[in-house]
């Protein structure tokens, strides 16, 4: 998981934030890192000492491991929460949106899939996906993007591009992922056809999410805490080192 290690910097966030929230998802990324770096120089050692025959020193070194291990899915869980807050708190984006900057690939997946259910339990029938355009990517390439578009296809749903190719429309409905026009998002609607009726369907839609699926930090305290443990499952499934 080194590669997603890598310093985030500013473009985690997607909002003008302040220099000291920057440097505190940063902080726990690294801490993250470190741990991560310190379990894998733990299990390395464990072989080694396997192979030479001391059976004793190879246990101790993989517990020593796993223990990095379980400070770092800590470390990520928090970054993970605070960016997510720091994002979509209150005012910073609509009961319609969701804002994935910051996320780990799988992280994104899991969250994702979470407030898709939680849209659908307030009666959201579409969801704007804030991924990112990938600028700051190695060699510019979209990540969290395509994992979204998976996430839509293994339920179900039909999704669009953007005018801002940063957002993915999602309609949750099933049907065809065609965005009503003037919806007041950023990027604007052009290029996707709509009636007036999907229009005041979409505008009723949004005023029923502002009264009864308006995303505050309490709800996106138990959406944090609902999402995450998952995430660190799967995350420590595909890159923990089993003695």
């Amino acid at each position: 998981m080194s590669h997603e290690m890598s310093h985030m910097g500013p473009r985690a966030f997607n909002h003008d934030n302040s220099t000291d929230a920057e440097a505190e998802y940063d902080r726990l990324r690294d801490l993250a890192r470190q741990e991560a770096s310190k379990r894998g120089q733990c299990f390395g050692r464990s072989k080694e000492a396997y192979s030479s025959g001391d059976g004793a020193g190879a246990k101790q070194l993989s517990e020593e491991g796993k223990a990095h291990g379980r400070k770092m899915e800590e470390y990520n869980r928090q970054a993970s929460e605070f960016i997510f807050r720091e994002n979509n708190a209150g005012g910073r984006v609509e009961a319609d949106t969701i804002d994935l900057h910051g996320q780990f690939v799988e992280e994104a997946e899991e969250i994702l899939e979470e407030r898709i259910k939680y849209a659908k339990a307030h009666g959201q029938n579409h969801l704007h996906v804030i991924v990112g355009k990938g600028n700051h990517s190695a060699n510019h390439i979209q990540k969290i993007k395509p994992r979204v578009e998976q996430v839509c296809r293994e339920l179900g749903l039909q999704y669009a591009t953007e005018d801002n190719a940063g957002r993915i429309y999602v309609n949750l409905t099933g049907g065809e992922a065609v965005m009503p026009p003037s919806s007041g998002h950023q990027g604007g609607s052009s290029g996707y056809p709509g009636h007036q009726q999907g229009h005041q369907q979409g505008h009723q839609q949004q005023q029923h999410g502002q009264q009864q699926g308006q995303q505050q930090p309490d709800e996106l305290e138990e959406l944090a805490k609902k999402i995450l443990p998952k995430v660190l499952r799967k995350l420590e499934k595909a890159c923990c080192v089993v003695m």
